[in-house]
C-alpha cells in the first residue's frame, strides 16, 4: 500500500531523531575505544575523537595484565549469572500464583508488593537488616536484597494472564499439577518475557555499585563498578608505575578509557542475542492486566 505525504514525513524524522538518539549514546564508547588505544601525549593533547592517534596497544597490555582488575570481573561474572538466575526464578514463582483467576489473595498480596515500588526501604534499617542476616563481607548481600524486581515480577504476571485459560483446562484434564503447568507449558511459551527481565536483571546486576558500598570492607569482594570507582579516585593504582619517572606508552587518561570500555563491553554484546525477545516481551507484557 501507497503510503501518504504525511507518514513519509513522519518516518523520516522518526528515524532521523532515533539516528541522532543512538549517536549520542554511541561515539562516547567509540570515543573512549580511540582514547585506549592511542598514545599518552594524544591523549594528554585531546587530539582523540574517533580514530585512535599515534595507535599502540600498551594501554590494553597493561589492563589485560592486571589481576586485581580480572578478580572484579569474575566477581562481576559471578553475581550477574547467579544473580540474573535465581532472580528470573524467583520472579516467575512469586508471577505464576499471582496470574491465577483461583488464588483468592491475589488482590491483597499484589497491592502489598506495588506499594514497595512507592516507598523504598529506608537506608538504615535496610542496612542493618543485611548485617544481621550475615550478609555483610559476602556476595550475597549483592544477590539476595535485590532478588525481585516489582517492576519485572508484573511484566511477567501480566504476560502468564495473557496466557489462554484453554491451555489450563487441557493440561489438567491431562493431569498437570501446577509446577508442571508452569514449566513445561507456560515457561515454553514465555521466552520473550523471561528474555526481557532477564535483560534488565543481568544489566542491574553488572552495574552493581550501591550495595557494594554498603555491604563489602574486603576489596576482593569488589565488583568491576567499585574497582572503577576506586580506580577513578585514585588513578596511580590502575597505573601500578611511577609514570612521571618512567617512559611508558600509556597514562592515567588511556587506562581509564579502557578500563571502563572492559567494564562495558561484556554486557553490551548480550543485547543483539537477546533482542528478537526484548521488544516482543516488553510489548507483550504490557497489553493485559
Amino acid at each position: 500500500m501507497k503510503k501518504s505525504l504525511g507518514e513519509i514525513c513522519f518516518n523520516i524524522f522518526n528515524y532521523t531523531l532515533l539516528s541522532v538518539i543512538a549517536a549520542t549514546m554511541i561515539l562516547p564508547l567509540l570515543q573512549l575505544l580511540a582514547v585506549s588505544f592511542s598514545s599518552p601525549i594524544a591523549a594528554e593533547s585531546k587530539q582523540v575523537f574517533l580514530f585512535p592517534m599515534d595507535f599502540t596497544l600498551g594501554t590494553w597490555k597493561h589492563i589485560l595484565q592486571n589481576e586485581v582488575l580480572w578478580r572484579s570481573f569474575g566477581v562481576t561474572i559471578y553475581i550477574t549469572v547467579v544473580g540474573t538466575f535465581l532472580s528470573m526464578l524467583f520472579t516467575v514463582l512469586t508471577a505464576f500464583p499471582l496470574s491465577r483467576r483461583e488464588f483468592l489473595l491475589k488482590k491483597p498480596i499484589m497491592l502489598a508488593i506495588v506499594i514497595t515500588m512507592i516507598f523504598n526501604a529506608p537506608m538504615i534499617p535496610y542496612f542493618l537488616t543485611v548485617r544481621e542476616l550475615g550478609l555483610m563481607d559476602t556476595l550475597w548481600a549483592l544477590i539476595i536484597p535485590g532478588l525481585i524486581s516489582t517492576f519485572n515480577m508484573i511484566i511477567v504476571r501480566t504476560f502468564f494472564m495473557g496466557i489462554p485459560s484453554d491451555l489450563d483446562d487441557a493440561a489438567k484434564i491431562d493431569g498437570c499439577n501446577d509446577f508442571r503447568l508452569l514449566f513445561q507449558i507456560y515457561l515454553p511459551l514465555s521466552k520473550p518475557v523471561l528474555a526481557t527481565i532477564g535483560l534488565f536483571y543481568a544489566v542491574g546486576f553488572w552495574n552493581t555499585f550501591q550495595p557494594a558500598v554498603l555491604f563489602l570492607r574486603d576489596q576482593t569482594l569488589w565488583p568491576l563498578q567499585m574497582r572503577l570507582r576506586g580506580y577513578f579516585i585514585s588513578p596511580e593504582a590502575l597505573a601500578e608505575v611511577n609514570l612521571v619517572m618512567g617512559d611508558y606508552d600509556f597514562n592515567t587518561i588511556t587506562l581509564k578509557a579502557a578500563t571502563i570500555i572492559f567494564a562495558t563491553v561484556p554486557i553490551v554484546l548480550v543485547y543483539p542475542y537477546l533482542q528478537k525477545y526484548f521488544v516482543k516481551g516488553a510489548v507483550l507484557g504490557s497489553l493485559k492486566e
